[in-house]
């Protein structure tokens, strides 16, 4: 039996400084401790769900690429993600002596606060912005405050605060960059490569030292639960109460983080952000880049992760439908042994995968599309930025020289209790002429593949309709036709 050296104490840089904490709860979120423990009260809680972006900190995390620093929700980050971290809250914010920081100073001069709730959080998410991109564009500044909602100053005046910022300081000089350099070496110390454990019992918290740690905890302990983003299980936290005692935190283990490809293939390791993700798939794929720039807010994206999207297995998650599209592959592994499967044989019912006892998700395969290939995916939702997905459909169309329809892959999600192929769509389109006769005929025969439900987010008609209008206009856009029935008016992609 191989014995493994344990730490029983969480470690990291919270502002200046260290912290060892021997005592954290698995579902304590680092919201809650900030506001309680630490008095640290200028992170606020709005929405308990990742969404509004008033508890928006900054964590700084080492990398291949340095000591990287992102905006994330405090109210959906476990304490036990953040070992090995540096947490930067809005009180570690200084200036010059006796001014404010050039972020905090262009928010009050051109008006970007009103009762001020708020504020913290668009300040946190524009200092992350400032420090990568000290003069971005309107669209990085737009892209950067997805996930930050206000509710009565208005976007204008804190976009022309967000322009400004360089006119009040150099992001070169600010306590950030100038003690970069230092705050790494001190992360590196903490990373001792052991295994943490804090807590007793069932009561746990446990931070694996590599993946290999990781699949022998999981294969004696199948039961726990598996934490990467946070994005999921924060909110059966916060707003479901659920104990996910012991929980296994995998965010940052390296050998879960990496993406590759070779002969087409786009290997994307289970702990990828979608964050990490995205430039890869906006210059491999482009339409799932496009889809990943509309998953939730920045903090959202700088957090989830592509693999907890597939394990988590919702029906309505973004991502499974354009992989099971694509023709994408799973790996699952268990101890030692590694099966890859279909993507699409993943999904099984209902809160139900292919996944066995102490099975977990190692990696996914995606192939890009070959040349002539035509992809596209649309995502229905209120609002353009919206986790809630009404519908989401995903089209891989291949047409042999003749213009009839030689390979075709149709995914929904949001239809059925899991994500699914339209199989009898396809048939009726594979080897017919790509013809606007040819996609009328297809879609009736959607109820065939679907008998889509009625929630809070759409009613059976509304998504049966909007599924055939996202064929119809993928028809529309393949083809250069106008199609004859316009797209629901509430289709934002």
């Amino acid at each position: 039996m191989v014995t493994v050296t344990t730490r029983n104490e969480i470690r990291f840089i919270l502002n200046g400084q260290d912290i060892a904490l021997a005592a954290v709860a698995p579902d304590e979120t680092l919201l809650d401790w900030l506001r309680l423990n630490r008095t640290l009260r200028g992170t606020k809680e709005g929405c308990a769900e990742g969404d509004c972006g008033a508890c928006t900190v900054l964590v700084g995390k080492l990398s291949s690429g340095g000591l990287v620093y992102e905006s994330v929700n405090a109210c959906i980050r476990f304490l036990g993600s953040l070992d090995g971290t540096h947490v930067v809250t809005i009180e570690h914010l200084r200036g010059e002596p006796g001014k404010l920081h050039p972020v905090q100073q262009a928010m009050v001069d051109f008006h970007g606060s009103q009762c001020g709730f708020c504020t913290p959080g668009f300040v946190m998410s524009l200092y992350g912005l400032w420090m990568k991109s000290p003069d971005p564009s309107d669209g990085a500044i737009e892209k950067a405050l997805q996930g930050n909602l206000c509710r009565c100053t208005g976007y204008e005046a804190i976009m022309r605060a967000a322009r400004a910022i360089s006119s009040y300081g150099k992001s070169a000089k600010d306590p950030l960059a100038v003690e970069r350099k230092a705050i790494t070496a001190r992360l590196e110390a903490m990373n001792d490569g052991l295994r943490v454990e804090v807590g007793t019992a069932k009561a746990r918290l446990i931070v694996p030292a590599d993946v290999d740690d990781f699949a022998d905890i999981l294969d004696k302990e199948p039961g726990a639960t598996i934490v990467a983003g946070s994005t999921d299980v924060g909110l059966w936290v916060t707003k479901h109460m659920r104990d996910i005692s012991p929980a296994v935190f995998i965010g940052n283990l390296e050998g879960l983080c990496a993406m590759s490809e070779e002969d087409g293939v786009i290997t994307i390791g289970a702990g990828v952000t979608y964050t990490e993700a995205f430039s890869t798939l906006a210059k491999r794929i482009p339409a799932l880049g496009a889809l990943v720039d509309r998953i939730g807010g920045e903090q959202v994206r700088n957090m989830g992760t592509i693999g907890g999207n597939v394990a988590n297995g919702s029906p309505i998650g973004d991502t499974p439908p354009p992989l099971i599209a694509l023709g994408a592959q799973l790996t699952l592994r268990r101890g030692k042994e590694r099966r890859t499967i279909p993507l699409e044989k993943f999904f099984i019912t209902y809160g139900k995968q292919d996944r066995q006892p102490g099975e977990f998700v190692e990696a996914v395969h995606v192939p890009v599309p070959a040349k002539g290939t035509k992809f596209a995916v649309y995502k229905v939702t209120k609002r353009r930025d919206e986790d809630i997905t009404a519908t989401l459909g995903a089209f891989l169309l291949t047409l042999a020289k003749d213009g009839t329809v030689a390979d075709v892959r149709i995914a929904y999600g949001g239809m059925a209790a899991t994500p699914k192929r339209a199989s009898t769509v396809e048939h009726a389109l594979l080897g017919k002429p790509w013809t606007e006769q040819t996609v009328e005929a297809a879609m009736a025969k959607y109820a065939d593949d679907f008998t889509p439900l009625t929630d809070m987010r759409a009613s059976a008609e509304y998504r049966a309709l909007a599924a055939r209008n996202l064929l119809l206009r993928f028809f529309a856009e393949t083809s250069g036709t106008k199609a004859p029935i316009q797209v629901s008016r509430h289709e934002a992609a």
